[in-house]
């Protein structure tokens, strides 16, 4: 394993130990959750978004899940990117629409798009699982989460 492997594979212990944004946020104003299952690997996330009166910024993202480490490690990594990106104000929605987008491509690609560190953040350090199709819908189980969570808020 290279010294950038090893570095990712530590980022995403840490985020499976010491998770951001676990535990749900009380349903308050115009907010929305979504419960996802993975049943090849048993992971659970369930993830309560919060947008403003608007419904154009993400104001809160907060989940809870049980699973194995790459789950847990996305869901943790997805809610440190939205609460860092969103400063004060909360993130606008479209720009976690694309960053939805944009990590679903990479994952897609098996290892040919890399995930950028400057846009994903420690999510970055996913990149990897691209290469690893049964582990793709791991990493994916939390960005589905909001997506639909977005849809319903």
């Amino acid at each position: 394993m290279n010294g950038l492997d090893s570095l990712y594979q530590e980022l995403i212990l840490d985020h499976s130990k010491h998770p951001h944004g676990q535990g749900l946020s009380p349903e308050e104003g115009r907010s929305a959750s979504s419960h996802q299952h993975n049943p090849m690997c048993g992971d659970d996330i369930t993830l309560r978004v919060r947008v403003d009166d608007a419904g154009e910024r993400i104001t809160d993202l907060s989940w809870e899940g049980s699973g194995c480490s790459i789950s847990q490690a996305s869901a943790s990594m997805l809610a440190a990117l939205i609460e860092e990106d969103g400063g004060d104000d909360g993130m606008p929605r479209e720009d976690a629409v694309k960053l939805i987008d944009g990590f679903r491509e990479a994952l897609r690609s098996r290892g040919a798009i890399p995930l950028d560190e400057e846009t994903f953040a420690d999510a970055a350090a996913l990149s990897g699982v691209s290469k690893f199709s049964a582990r793709v819908k791991c990493a994916m189980l939390a960005w589905v989460a909001l997506e639909d969570a977005l849809a319903r808020a």
